[in-house]
């Protein structure tokens, strides 16, 4: 071989071989840059509100309590948009004649896309004589299922194709009319099947009832196993109250068990299950079995009753109560380690930004208010994969927003 066509050879090689693997390493890197996100000197991710989205709903919908959102795994939004504190003027458009312009009942649940437009909306009074009247959970799963649960007691877990056909009902209903007293042992019928999360991988149901962690098949409803705080067991948890304290400024007094109201339940990818106590300000994180982990407190110095859930938001609050403590909703990011829980804080109007392993928390956004970016009674929040967060608002703020990653 000559030795032009040694060279030859070499630049081919060169242009065929190294030039691609260049291109493709620096659209990597480009790539990764616009993902980017921009953070402050904590090391808390920086967000901003988009004040544009959603915009108004269609059809003169009335825009109602966001009681609940899940972001699915094609990045949709679903979310509840409770009815039970509409006013006069925000309906008036349904009167024969309409007395108003502007608006009309809405579906309970709708699902947009990130753009905001809505894609599907169904649900309400009337719509099927087992929905919820006091909707709390919306889970849209990867199968094609939407379940949706409610805090009364005849108020179960539902769970819907994704256009509104009812498919399987929980049930484990008490007698009606019948109240229940607390037994932490009780697992058959629950006074309270609202707040509920899934395990899909392992096809199992949990629910958060009193003060503790109830495990329930996915597909059957059969029982399986629960725990109580600290990975007590169910007949070791307390049935009394747990005692009010006289805030000073600081956290509430230490507790074994859980302390009601729990309010929010979460799993982590890598099998951890994390628990927020309203009346503690504290979320307990547990391994699946209920082996305790740790303790995370957030906004620790937050005045928190425990009186439960019945007089601690909600509509028809009464304003001498004290505060609901810090926790209310958590959602966690979806980068490859979940680093960070976002936080939904009801009390303090925040969302707080905690490093998911070390417990810290490095930040907050939002703050009291109804200007876009501000957060009024904040209980419900998502995230999407581009880790854009939506929050949900109840009492008279009434709306979702949406807040996205700043970029560097």
């Amino acid at each position: 071989m000559t030795s032009n066509k040694k060279y030859w050879l070499i630049i081919k090689r060169f242009i065929f071989l190294v030039i691609p693997l260049f291109l493709a390493g620096l659209f990597t890197s480009v790539a990764a840059q616009e993902n980017e996100q921009a953070t402050d000197e904590n090391g808390a991710p920086l967000f901003q509100v988009d004040p544009f989205w959603p915009g108004p709903l269609p059809n003169r919908w009335s825009m109602q309590q966001v009681t609940g959102i899940h972001v699915d795994h094609l990045d949709h939004i679903w979310f509840l948009n409770r009815g039970n504190g509409v006013e006069g003027d925000e309906i008036g458009g349904s009167d024969e004649p309409p007395r108003i312009d502007c608006c009309v009942r809405s579906p309970e649940l709708i699902e947009m896309d990130k753009d905001g437009n809505v894609l599907n909306a169904w649900g309400g009074p009337g719509f099927h004589s087992k929905w919820p009247t006091a909707l709390q959970t919306v889970i849209a799963d990867r199968e094609g299922f939407v379940w949706i649960g409610g805090t009364q007691p005849q108020d179960s877990i539902l769970k819907f194709t994704r256009d509104g056909e009812l498919v399987w009902d929980f049930d484990h209903r008490p007698p009606i009319g019948v109240v229940l007293e607390e037994d932490n042992t009780q697992t058959d019928v629950l006074a309270n099947k609202g707040r509920f999360q899934l395990d899909q991988d392992a096809r199992e149901i949990y629910i958060i009832n009193w003060k503790r962690v109830l495990v329930y098949d996915m597909d059957t409803g059969e029982f399986k196993r629960g725990w109580g705080g600290h990975g007590m067991g169910l007949d070791e948890i307390s049935n009394d109250p747990i005692p009010g304290y006289e805030w000073n400024g600081q956290r509430p007094p230490e507790e074994l068990n859980f302390v009601p109201d729990l309010h929010f339940l979460e799993i982590s990818r890598d099998g951890l299950v994390y628990i927020g106590e309203r009346g503690q300000n504290r979320i307990q994180v547990f391994q699946k079995n209920g082996t305790w982990v740790k303790n995370i407190y957030v906004a620790e110095s937050t005045p928190g009753q425990r009186l439960g859930v019945e007089e601690c938001g909600g509509v028809g609050v009464r304003k001498e109560l004290p505060p609901c403590g810090s926790m209310y909703k958590l959602v966690i990011s979806k980068d490859p380690t979940e680093q960070y829980l976002y936080m939904a804080d009801g009390t303090n109007n925040r969302v707080w930004i905690v490093d998911r392993h070390s417990g810290e928390t490095l930040g907050s956004f939002g703050g009291n208010g109804r200007y876009a970016g501000q957060l009024h009674w904040i209980n419900a929040i998502g995230i999407d994969t581009e880790g854009n967060i939506y929050t949900g608002e109840v009492e008279h703020a009434k709306r979702i927003q949406k807040f996205t990653p700043v970029r560097p």
